[in-house]
């Protein structure tokens, strides 16, 4: 059952479909959920309709959300999860339907989502299993679902994507078979796809359609880097402009344009453009604000640069927008926080903004939900352990370093760093002896790391 473009539905459904996006438009989203449902359950495989359901979801998540609510959500999952186990053996788009019934009421259930992705992947639905593993793996960064996903990426295409996602986890579990395996064949795969050569050894294709797909991507690359060209990116902004005039919808040409025009520093046509996409799309979207943010911030950086250093009142301008920056980085990224609660990647982030600020006791608080990310774990306990020592919590900083250099079996710079800093702790806590063997570590591998030297030189001196 492969997934259906739009163009492959039947007229009656897609007229549904298009008066689901309405109702999206209008606020009504009961509706649209309702005529969503009712699609899917005749084309599961619909996979722009599973979208707009998704994001219909989110936005009246957003909407209704409170503690009895999620109380009666979690209430009422539990037979409708047991019921939809018994329907994945069996008749995996009951499976579907049942996990929609859920998401329904909770969005962000983990356990719907990986449900719903388990019987996609049996009804050979791949992108309908991503997009669920993308939202689980959000909320719940383990490495069940980091495998699951990176995976149904490649079976849908995203070959690099789903690559990447391994990689980052091959790092993280550097001595897992598994996890070895699954990256080894996803880059295997983006290999064949990339080369055309799945077409080949399915009779579809040959060694002519190789060369001109690699001749094609020689001329698109040459073309991305003429981009930096003012005529080139000119030129390709007017079209862009032309065809999005055509269709007003088409997100990916959205994009493009609001990233030449970034490049361009016209900022904020390029922000213009990204609120397109997210008033075109009708849910919020993490991904994208995180690149609206990073556009402002680029704006505040642009601006910076424009300033006249022989100017009397440099110094004060800079300092301006260099606040203006950071109050508007700690808002915009304190505000995703708030809308996101369960993304511990941006609860990091935020972490490291407090930490910036010297606002320890905030930092302490998001670097504490942080260490459960397994991609940022370590880095999230040696930032705990920097803000202890920083509040003179030098008892509380020791044990924190201690535990990260225990769950960091190989001998890196993070873990250069982190018996650093707790050698740092031991001297102010006035264990010198202990210190030095932290210090020792280091030197007997790197003696140029940071004052290691210096140290190890000045205690044998002293003795």
């Amino acid at each position: 059952m492969p997934e259906k473009l739009l163009t492959a539905i039947p007229r009656p459904l897609r007229e549904q479909y298009e008066k689901g996006l309405a109702a999206i438009q209008r606020q009504n989203l009961d509706y649209a959920i309702a005529i969503f449902d009712q699609v899917l359950q005749k084309e599961p495989g619909f996979y722009a309709c599973r979208e707009a359901l998704r994001a219909a979801q989110a936005k009246r998540a957003g909407k209704k959300g409170g503690f009895l609510k999620k109380m009666f959500g979690a209430a009422t999952s539990s037979p409708l999860m047991a019921k939809g186990q018994l329907a994945l053996r069996s008749n995996p788009a009951e499976a579907i339907n049942i996990a929609e019934q859920m998401l329904n009421s909770d969005p962000h259930n983990v356990a719907a989502h990986k449900m719903l992705a388990d019987a996609a992947l049996a009804l050979d639905l791949p992108r309908t299993a991503a997009l669920s593993l993308e939202i689980a793996f959000r909320n719940t960064p383990d490495r069940e679902v980091a495998i699951k996903l990176g995976q149904a990426l490649a079976q849908s295409g995203q070959s690099e994507k789903g690559e990447n996602i391994l990689a980052e986890l091959a790092s993280t579990f550097p001595n897992d078979p598994e996890i070895a395996k699954v990256l080894k064949n996803v880059s295997a795969r983006r290999t064949m796809s990339e080369g055309g050569y799945e077409a080949l050894e399915g009779g579809g294709g040959s060694y002519r359609d190789i060369l001109k797909d690699k001749q094609e991507a020689a001329a698109l690359e040459q073309e991305n880097r003429a981009v930096k060209n003012e005529d080139v990116a000119g030129r390709l902004l007017a079209e862009y402009e032309a065809r999005i005039a055509q269709e007003p919808g088409n997100l990916r040409l959205l994009r493009s344009a609001a990233e030449l025009y970034t490049q361009k520093k016209q900022f904020d046509k390029a922000l213009e453009y990204y609120n397109r996409i997210l008033t075109t799309a009708g849910a919020s979207d993490p991904s994208l604000e995180r690149v609206m943010a990073e556009t402002t911030v680029k704006k505040f950086e642009h601006a910076l640069a424009q300033l006249d250093r022989s100017a009397p009142d440099y110094a004060e301008q800079s300092a301006r927008i260099q606040a203006e920056q950071q109050a508007y980085e700690l808002e915009q990224c304190r505000k995703r926080v708030e809308r996101y609660p369960n993304d511990l990647q941006m609860r990091f982030e935020l972490g490291e903004l407090y930490f910036k600020r010297g606002k320890f006791n905030e930092a302490i608080s998001e670097f504490q939900k942080a260490q459960n990310n397994p991609h940022k774990r370590i880095q999230a306990m040696s930032y705990l352990g920097q803000c202890f020592a920083k509040r003179g919590m030098n008892d509380l900083a020791a044990r924190t370093l201690q535990n990260a250099i225990k769950e960091k079996p190989t001998f890196d710079d993070e873990k250069k760093e982190l018996i650093y800093a707790l050698g740092c702790v031991l001297e102010k806590m006035g264990k010198k002896d202990e210190a030095i063997e932290q210090f020792k570590l280091i030197y007997e591998t790197d003696i140029a790391y940071k004052d290691v030297a210096a140290k190890v030189d000045a205690y044998y001196s002293g003795q």
